[in-house]
């Protein structure tokens, strides 16, 4: 597992809300899928209402969620 941040933005009501959020995944793909169904399931937003602008593999010192870091440490074990 790998850790990813990603960056965008998404349709809540009328106005565009930015969001930054660390998740796990596989790869990239599976990271952004992980992505969208969080914030769907949250904020009750249809995917395409969410629009990504950047994603970005992180290293162990960049992790700043905990839940991240400890998810990250726990498969590495």
């Amino acid at each position: 597992m790998k850790a990813y941040k990603i960056k965008g933005v998404f349709l809540m009501g009328k106005v565009w809300q930015p969001f930054s959020k660390e998740v796990i995944g596989n790869d990239e793909n599976e990271a952004v899928e992980r992505l969208l169904s969080t914030i769907g399931s949250r904020h009750g937003v249809k995917r395409r209402m969410i629009k990504i602008k950047e994603v970005k593999e992180l290293g162990n010192e960049e992790i700043q969620d905990a839940m991240v870091k400890y998810m990250i440490e726990k498969v590495g074990e």
